[in-house]
């Protein structure tokens, strides 16, 4: 009797599971005779590039400013496609942004100007969350599989960032974090205080994708955001009285590089593109320049550090993604 009430137990459960199973299949193929969207979600995971553009990488230079000191990226994301046209993601990125007066500024033309001069640099790993909103402009067909071969879209919301600049002190071989050492004096008496490590920022930007079959899409994204932070190099303000930094020589050395002889980062000779500066600048015709420059009151307390208070520092990620197709998950009531 036992064993007969268990095995209709069982057969009763098969039925319903497969009941289950068909009504499902119905109830999709109905939606899809009907021309109803089903709604799916995809997982995504991408490499890629990325550009900064603020102090050390101006604007007006827009392709040196993006394919001179261009880095790398890398993420993941999980999406929702909630309608043929609209989708929302979550994503993480992790990546590297990178600025650098000598190398931006060590052609013939460039090294005159006060930037080459200044000789900063820094690099600064950023990790950052964002949500956003997705408006496809090729709209999906009925579901996830009958999707179209080529599509392309917008995208739009709002990040979280944590950041962290970073200089090579020419010393010891060493990337210090800058924020730390307040190299514009930040933290001190009549000086603003220290900038924040985490930075809201609002990712824009446009992808094309395309169907490789049923369950994988590649995707090619092009994303700037837009930050609220003039600080992601460093540079913001102006040049700090040096005897702030007395008791710390490395605050002091990475505060103001501008009478270094070799560039940090490439330990180039700065010493003959110096003197055409100050003959450029000044009219000032040395054989040590490096003597000379701080007669000139450049880099002197109170002088520009960043060339941009005004502007924020923003970045760009360009990424490939592979974005697999998340199988429906099929809900039946409860078996009792």
């Amino acid at each position: 009797m036992r064993r007969k009430s268990e095995l209709k137990k069982v057969s009763g459960a098969l039925v319903f599971i497969l009941t289950c199973g068909l009504l499902f299949m119905n109830q999709d193929v109905q939606a899809q005779s009907r021309g109803i969207f089903v709604p799916y979600s995809t997982a995504g995971f991408g490499l890629g590039t990325s550009s900064y553009f603020g102090d050390f990488a101006p604007y007006r230079r827009p392709l040196a400013s993006t394919f001179k000191m261009m880095r790398w990226s890398i993420g993941g994301n999980y999406t929702r496609h909630f309608t043929p046209r609209l989708g929302a993601r979550a994503s993480f990125i992790y990546a590297r942004i990178a600025g650098d007066d000598y190398i931006m500024n060590r052609s013939e033309k460039q090294e005159s100007n006060i930037f080459y001069a200044r000789n900063l640099h820094f690099r600064n790993d950023l990790k950052e969350f964002s949500v956003q909103g997705i408006f496809k402009l090729t709209p999906d067909n009925r579901s996830y599989d009958r999707r179209p071969q080529f599509g392309a879209y917008l995208f739009a919301g709002i990040a979280l960032t944590a950041h962290n600049p970073k200089a090579l002190d020419s010393l010891d071989g060493d990337w210090v974090k800058l924020q730390p050492l307040g190299t514009e004096g930040q933290g001190n008496e009549g000086y603003d205080k220290p900038y924040s490590l985490v930075q809201f920022a609002i990712p824009l930007g446009i992808g094309v994708r395309y169907k490789i079959n049923s369950k994988f899409d590649i995707s090619a994204e092009l994303g700037f955001r837009k930050t609220f932070t003039d600080y992601l190099d460093d540079a913001h303000g102006k040049y700090a009285d040096p005897a702030l930094f007395a008791d710390n020589p490395t605050a002091l050395a990475l505060s103001n590089r501008t009478t270094e002889r070799y560039a940090a980062r490439k330990g180039a000779d700065r010493t003959e593109a110096l003197k055409k500066f100050l003959v450029v600048n000044y009219m000032l015709d040395t054989n040590d320049p490096l003597a000379a420059l701080p007669t000139t009151g450049f880099g002197s307390p109170g002088t520009d550090r960043g060339n941009s208070p005004t502007y924020t520092d923003n970045y760009l990620f360009g990424m490939i993604h592979i974005n697999y197709m998340l199988p429906s998950q099929i809900k039946c009531p409860p078996l009792k």
